[in-house]
């Protein structure tokens, strides 16, 4: 959707809320808003291609690789309010290992679409699986979401864990918990 269109959106939005956009307080802010919500919805403008952009490399290593505590913020497509957490992404290479910063830029790209947390925990483990054709992936999400602490039932303490487990992580009790047991120890 276009810049222009957003902001007319917003204008709307912020006139049917009993506000007036032209007010000094507010004059700019449908433009502004159109700008913040393009950019943490700028997932939709990405590519897994795109993303990883041929940084996987040759490697004899087929031990776990794990890249613990990346931030993320999306937003819920039910109230389109935010969600804020970390994830942890593990995989066992067979051959090649994708380069470090493409894990998180890969959590950004779906979390930067509007999302429900068990979704993007999917999405997020598929990627993984299909750049670097691993022996098997692990995802888990830890996330605290606004719909719940600012609206509804409004409980400020409440965190949503999400996990995903695809081959070796699935198939072995002993892979899934060294996984969960390395992300589990603090830094």
């Amino acid at each position: 959707m276009s810049l222009e269109n957003l902001t007319n959106n917003y204008r709307e939005i912020l006139t049917n809320l009993g506000e007036q956009p032209q007010r000094d307080g507010l004059k700019g802010t449908p433009e502004r808003a159109a700008k913040a919500m393009q950019f943490l919805c700028r997932g939709y403008t990405q590519s897994l291609e795109e993303i990883v952009n041929g940084a996987l490399f040759d490697s004899d290593n087929d031990e776990m690789v794990i890249v613990k505590d990346i931030e993320l913020y999306s937003l819920c497509e039910h109230h389109m309010l935010p969600f804020i957490g970390k994830a942890h992404v593990a995989y066992i290479p067979t051959g090649k290992v994708i380069g470090l910063s493409k894990v998180a830029r890969i959590v950004d790209m779906f979390a930067r679409r509007l999302q429900i947390q068990e979704n993007l925990t999917r999405q997020i483990a598929e990627a993984i699986q299909q750049v670097t054709n691993a022996a098997g992936v692990a995802v888990v999400i830890e996330a605290k979401h606004m719909c719940m602490m600012m609206r509804g039932v409004e409980k400020q303490n409440s965190s949503m864990h999400s996990s995903v487990m695809l081959g070796a992580f699935r198939e072995s009790v002993n892979t899934r918990q060294e996984f969960l047991q390395l992300i589990s120890r603090s830094n």
